[in-house]
């Protein structure tokens, strides 16, 4: 979980980013032991834990068609998710109550919004050499010079070391969470407004 801030004299920008993942990809070969360690635990989780990702980037409309017929199956497909990204020590109900869980599953429901919640994971897929042009573009106007804080919580679903993500933004704050997953917002929301204020009211 990231917040980046822009500069005073330009519009605040204030929302959750994550380290690149797509960087991952292109790692140059001058990584220092912590950089590497990182990679590698992303190549790891992607194998032990990443078969979601790769479904619903290949396959999308398959799992898609079967989660919207089922509430079950969808609300299967969905608490396992807040179950193993968070920090509940696989009780999810230590972090979530009975009715957070159902809220989010009864929003892609009613909304039949499961099928295009992965069609991001297909674009990433599916992207071609102009889509990371673009995004290095984006990078080179903006990203490496506006002021960016990060919030680090023990349960997410990665771990990029401080000095990975200074290859990419203007660290300015780095803070790792005593507790808190994937879904910090929900989750710890106490701990992730206490670690903004201070960096809103620097920028």
């Amino acid at each position: 979980m990231a917040c980046v801030d822009a500069p005073r004299r330009q519009p605040l920008d204030l929302g959750p980013v994550h380290v690149p993942f797509w960087h991952s990809f292109q790692a140059p070969k001058d990584v220092e032991a912590d950089e590497r360690k990182y990679l590698d635990g992303i190549e790891e989780w992607q194998l032990q834990k990443g078969a979601y990702a790769m479904i619903q980037g290949t396959r999308p409309r398959t799992p898609a068609a079967a989660l919207s017929d089922p509430p079950a199956g969808l609300a299967a497909w969905i608490v396992e998710k807040f179950q193993e990204w968070s920090d509940c020590g696989d009780d999810v109900e230590r972090s979530f109550t009975p009715d957070e869980l159902l809220t989010n599953v009864m929003l892609y429901w009613v909304t039949e919004t499961i099928g295009t919640s992965f069609q991001p994971y297909h674009d990433v897929m599916n992207a071609g050499g102009m889509r990371w042009m673009k995004e290095v573009a984006k990078q080179w106007v903006g990203s490496a010079q506006t002021p960016a804080a990060f919030a680090n919580f023990p349960k997410d679903l990665s771990h990029p070391p401080r000095r990975w993500a200074e290859r990419f933004f203007n660290v300015q704050r780095w803070t790792d969470m005593p507790r808190g997953g994937h879904f910090a917002a929900l989750e710890v929301l106490d701990l992730l407004v206490q670690d903004i204020r201070p960096f809103r009211r620097t920028g």
